[in-house]
């Protein structure tokens, strides 16, 4: 039947849980065997879970420039936003809600201040070994696999 959802037709398809994804922008910065991290606030969806910072996308705002605009509401900071690392889309069930996430390489401006929590609970710098994927959201764990092999391979040098 045209114009049915997927599933109606198809047995075993799961129905969509929000009408559209939700748009996400997010930076992996990476700086001396490090990545940049930010930690939900309490409260939030996944409050207290460690992620890649950034933002949603507004309508009709260009994903790089959301992922500027964003990191510098949370953490204070100047960036230069760079390729695209991964594509992540996830449902989260509990809280009838899709996500599309665009992981992007970025770097921190030669003139940026160091990372702050202005609408975070915490920043930090964290090393391949401080990856834990249970405190990560479960749409992050994809892009964690990728961000410890770029970690081990700037260990290498």
């Amino acid at each position: 039947m045209p114009g049915a959802d997927c599933a109606t037709r198809r047995p075993g398809y799961a129905r969509a849980v929000s009408a559209s994804p939700v748009i996400v922008s997010a930076a992996v910065v990476i700086r001396d065997g490090r990545v940049l991290l930010s930690q939900r606030k309490k409260g939030s969806h996944l409050a207290d879970a460690w992620e890649f910072p950034g933002g949603k996308v507004e309508p009709g705002e260009d994903p790089k420039a959301a992922l500027v605009r964003e990191l510098d509401e949370e953490l204070g900071v100047r960036a230069e936003i760079g390729d695209i690392v991964e594509v992540t889309f996830h449902t989260y069930a509990e809280a009838a809600r899709t996500v599309l996430l665009l992981f992007y390489e970025a770097r921190l401006t030669p003139d940026s201040p160091e990372p702050t929590a202005k609408d975070v609970a915490a920043v930090r710098w964290a090393s391949s070994d401080d990856l834990d994927p249970s405190a990560f959201p479960p749409a992050d764990l994809d892009v964690l696999v990728k961000v410890r092999a770029r970690l081990a391979r700037a260990a290498r040098g």
